[in-house]
């Protein structure tokens, strides 16, 4: 569920949002800029999402085999 919500910024900030972010994304911009600040992140929850993810499991073991080649070559 969406709620509507009227926030005041200086107009730098109002000006430099529509030229970067573009105006049909803003909402989504502030949101995920929120989110982590306001909303209790259950951890447990976002490994296994991450976990499920096979493409970055594969990523993530290969860079701890380099790293682990990195140090033991020293």
């Amino acid at each position: 569920m969406y709620k509507k919500l009227t926030i005041t910024v200086e107009e730098e900030i109002y000006e430099g949002l529509h030229r970067v972010i573009g105006r049909g994304a803003i909402s989504q911009f502030i949101a995920e800029l929120v989110r982590p600040h306001v909303v209790g992140a259950d951890l447990e929850v976002a490994y296994a999402d991450m976990a499920t993810d096979e493409a970055r499991e594969h990523d993530a073991l290969e860079w701890v085999d380099e790293l682990s080649a990195e140090v033991l070559d020293g």
